[in-house]
């Protein structure tokens, strides 16, 4: 699966693919895979935390968070995910979402999110967010685990205090909207799966086979 992930980042032509991870294992596979690696310490909550840590010592602009559950992660989602960065100086952080079916919205794999009108995350949920008190369906975003972030930003992440909701949720990227900092979320059909289950797995295993 980490051989998939450096592949589809690599495609991305984006800057050199480097993974962070505590995980001797992974670090083996992504060296296989021709991948940069940077061991971490192990105390990390977070992706974005571990990624701090990594980037401390690298000189850059922009950061794109790849998580390693998406093998099937487009490069042209990578690509896409940093791109309000460059067109907004003011904004710090920025992922990906894309149109969900109502009947997968009460998955709580599932993360869905709700924008405002200048399309950046008022919330991100394991629950059917917007709730539909009336009859009428819920038009449902599906939030992608992809993430950039302006470098000083990333390296200031760790020091924010977790909220209630976070924690709550055991979604990372509600530490950033609870500090008050803007998310952009480019909306897009990017339709990659994350693998957070066995049977996520085997159908990844599966759609790989098939494209062989």
């Amino acid at each position: 699966m980490i051989a998939h992930v450096i592949e589809r980042a690599r495609s991305a032509d984006s800057g050199p693919v480097i993974v962070a991870t505590d995980d001797a294992r992974i670090a083996d596979a992504a060296t296989q895979a021709g991948a940069q690696v940077h061991m971490t310490a192990t105390h990390h909550t977070s992706g974005t935390e571990r990624l701090a840590e990594a980037f401390a010592s690298i000189d850059c602009d922009i950061v794109v968070n790849v998580q390693g559950d998406e093998p099937l992660i487009s490069p042209e989602a990578i690509r896409a995910v940093s791109q309000p960065l460059r067109q907004d100086a003011a904004l710090q952080m920025a992922t990906l979402a894309e149109p969900l079916e109502a009947s997968h919205a009460g998955n709580p794999n599932v993360v869905k999110v709700v924008i405002n009108q200048h399309g950046q995350a008022l919330y991100f949920s394991r629950s059917a967010i917007p709730y539909p008190r009336q009859a009428a369906a819920a038009s449902y975003l599906k939030h992608i685990g992809l993430y950039a972030y302006r470098r000083p930003f990333l390296l200031a992440y760790p020091s924010l205090s977790p909220s209630e909701a976070e924690k709550a949720e055991q979604l990372e990227q509600l530490r950033a909207l609870h500090h008050g900092h803007a998310i952009a979320v480019t909306i897009g059909r990017f339709s990659t799966i994350g693998v957070d289950t066995p049977e996520d797995l085997a159908r990844v295993a599966q759609l790989l086979a098939a494209s062989q």
